[in-house]
Order: C-alpha cells, then structure tokens, then sequence
C-alpha cells in the first residue's frame, strides 16, 4: 500500500506526506515520533507441526531484508543525499541500466567482511578498492567516471545507505520475485530467448503457472523459512531492454509486455513479515 513515512525531518515533510497518504488511503493516519538510533533486532515465534515452538531471533531493520542489498549506490553528481536524514529518491538520481547500458557490460563482486568492491569486465579485473573507506570509494568513482566518459555528466559519487534504509527504485524495502514460467511466456511474444537477468531479481522461482504471481497479490507466501508478502506487482522499464551480458539494447521487453498481455508488468515485490533462510531449491509455498 505505500501507506508508511519514516524520516519526516519538519513540518513542511509531514505536511507533504500526509496530502499524499490522504489523497490515496483515506483522511486517517497515525503520526508517532521516530524511535532514537539503537540496535535493531527482528523477532519471530511459530509453533511448527514438526518440530514444535521456534524463536528466531536475527538483525533487524534493512538486515531482516536481504543483507547488503542495494547498500550502496553510484549517485550522479547532482544528487543530494543527506546520511543524517536519509529519504527515498527515484532511480534517475543514480547512475542505472535505462540511462547506463554500459554497466552491463561489468560483474562485480563484493566482499562484505573486508568492504571490497572488485569490478570485473570480460573476465579481467578492472578496478578494485575498499569502498566502506574513503580511499577505496575514490578509486572506485574514478573508474566509472573514465568508464561512462562523458555520459556521466561529472564525477559520479559513491554512497552508502545508513542503518535502515536501503537505496531502491521502490519505496519501501521489497525483494523482488519473478517466476521463470513468466519469462518463457514472454519468450513467446518476443520470438526470442529472454534472459531472467534482464529482470534483476532477488528470487527466481520455477514450477509455478505462467503469470500465477499476479493471483498471490495481498496474501503471504513461504520460502525456506521466510514468510514474505506479496505487495505489488512490477512494472517494467526500459532497464529490461539491455542485454545484461554484452550491454547492448536489444529487445523492448515493455512494448513486448503490452503487446502480449496488455500490460507491462513482470514479477512481484514482496515484503518481509518473518526473517529466515532461503537457499536454491527450497519450496515455495503459494498462499492458501
């Protein structure tokens, strides 16, 4: 729904925030003040069939998402962001496939205990550098600045989202889902092979109909021993049209959607409700 502000830093932000939620949800909110910095934590009970009552206890906060996802972002060098008072920005306020199709063209890795970025292109490193230091993100803007040329209009910056937020082209802290049966449906209207990298999704999940995620909207569904919530449906851009291996703009997935289905949606955002384990080949169960 949408239906959640975190951050506001004055009168005029919940004055901003409130015409939004009322204009879509109803003249009715709850406002509370903002809980200090602290250690978050995430908390779950359930009474298995199997094996009896279960206390998972885990981080909290972007950590009960997935960790490390979109931790950091290539901001372009207008962007403003202030780590003291975080808020959400669109995606065109960072560097991205629809503008940037050459950054397909690398594979990155990152080493979360030693903070390492290392981009690769072709199979050879490029660039390396350790990007929760000063020095490591310098050299890490410098490389994409010579990378993009001019197309980066100026040096792009290197950011790193503070405790709870998380740099996405949606609002609130999702997981992305597509169903791999979806993807050769739309290899029929395309006349081609699709590859589900285009769609740059947290979980690929087989063995469901073609298009039955659009069905699990609103209900809970199970991965592993995660329960997540299945919020929204993805509308797709002009990001899918790369090829996310050579970088070469190839395809036009939207205009394929909308000529096939009447829409351009692909896949589903999914909330978190209980933090678990998901690893390859776990189940899903679909809600009831």
């Amino acid at each position: 729904l949408d239906g959640v502000r975190l951050n506001l830093g004055d009168g005029d932000a919940v004055a901003e925030a409130y015409d939004d939620l009322a204009a879509r949800l109803g003249p009715t909110v709850t406002i509370q003040a903002m809980a200090p910095k602290g250690v978050e934590v995430a908390l779950g009970m359930v009474n298995d069939p199997q094996f009896g009552p279960l206390v998972m206890a885990a981080a909290g906060g972007q950590l009960v998402e997935v960790l490390n996802d979109r931790r950091f972002a290539l901001a372009r060098p207008a962007t403003q962001f202030d780590t003291q008072a975080p808020r959400w920005l669109p995606k065109t306020s960072f560097y991205m496939l629809m503008r940037d199709e050459r950054l397909a063209a690398l594979t990155t890795r990152f080493d979360e205990t030693a903070g390492l970025l290392s981009i690769s292109r072709s199979g050879r490193e490029v660039a390396k550098g350790r990007i929760t230091e000063p020095l490591g993100r310098a050299i890490v803007e410098d490389f994409f600045a010579a990378y993009l040329g001019a197309a980066a209009g100026g040096k792009p910056r290197l950011i790193e989202a503070p405790s709870g937020h998380m740099f996405s082209d949606h609002q609130d802290p999702v997981l992305s889902l597509i169903n791999l049966a979806s993807v050769r449906d739309l290899e029929r209207i395309v006349g081609a092979p699709v590859d589900p990298l285009r769609l740059r999704a947290n979980l690929y999940v087989d063995g469901a109909p073609a298009w039955a995620e659009f069905g699990w909207l609103g209900g809970e569904i199970a991965i592993g021993t995660a329960r997540l919530r299945v919020t929204a449906r993805i509308d797709r851009c002009a990001a899918t049209n790369v090829d996310p291996a050579t970088g070469a703009r190839d395809m036009n997935i939207p205009k394929a959607l909308k000529r096939g289905f009447g829409h351009v949606d692909c896949g589903v955002y999914a909330a978190v409700v209980t933090g678990g384990g998901i690893a390859v080949g776990d189940a899903l169960e679909p809600p009831h």
